[in-house]
């Protein structure tokens, strides 16, 4: 039986895990609370005058700023605020829809970022839907049995948290989810489409602990399995809940 292990959500896109134990997905929508702000950069061709999703080399991100990958969040959704953890910063809380408090943010994270990369400039977001990878609203969703395999072939135990997931699912032989594509799940009451395989970025090569580069998560995929890609995008089409310990069934 496949099952629902750990639930994921990052508020700020690149700034944060958020650890849950039950969500209620909508069809056509990204699940709530995830991605929707992200940090422009001060190359960022994101239209503030217009704003809709733009594609990730707009944003500040771990691919190029790896100390990202240590932080975690925590939510008050009644207040707005996000609490940011990592382990060379102190604690930080903010509301990101309040212009002065979103800057609290860009300033946070300056200790932490590469001199060598576009500076970090403000939080933005899109109307109506998180700021994922994919210019479809997706959900994605990942095998712990594939992460057994990487981990078997790194020699060493590759934490779940450098994939950035949000649904992780456990009682299927590795790499079964990428025959999925173009089927449909049931996940607890929700149905979700599979739409493709996720193509990965050195964001995964970050521990996200420390925030330092310490495997190379690529070279391992591509010299084990001929591929750089590790989990599946999903899109919602039936609303319903999820929680830990649900049951995936594949249509």
């Amino acid at each position: 039986m496949i099952t629902v292990t750990e639930l994921y959500r990052h508020p700020v896109k690149a700034h944060g895990r958020e650890a849950l134990c039950a969500v209620t997905l909508h069809a056509g929508k990204t699940m709530p609370m995830d991605r929707v702000w992200a940090v422009a950069h001060e190359m960022s061709k994101f239209n503030d005058a217009a704003p809709e999703w733009a594609h990730c080399v707009n944003f500040s991100r771990g691919a190029k700023a790896p100390e990202l990958m240590a932080i975690s969040v925590k939510t008050d959704e009644a207040t707005n605020t996000l609490t940011f953890s990592h382990p060379d910063l102190p604690d930080l809380s903010i509301n990101p829809d309040i212009p002065a408090q979103a800057a609290r943010l860009v300033e946070w994270t300056k200790p932490i970022m590469p001199a060598d990369r576009a500076a970090s400039d403000r939080i933005v977001r899109a109307p109506d839907r998180g700021m994922t990878d994919t210019d479809f609203p997706s959900i994605s969703i990942n095998s712990r049995a594939s992460l057994r395999a990487v981990s078997e072939k790194a020699g060493r135990d590759v934490s779940q948290l450098r994939w950035r997931g949000n649904i992780w699912i456990d009682g299927l032989e590795p790499w079964a989810e990428f025959d999925w594509i173009g089927r449909e799940v049931q996940i607890g009451t929700t149905r979700l489409a599979i739409r493709e395989r996720i193509t990965r970025c050195p964001a995964t090569s970050a521990n996200p602990q420390t925030g330092e580069r310490d495997l190379d998560t690529l070279t391992i995929l591509s010299d084990g399995w001929g591929h750089k890609d590790f989990g599946v995008y999903g899109e919602v089409i039936e609303t319903g809940d999820v929680k830990l310990g649900d049951k995936l069934e594949l249509l």
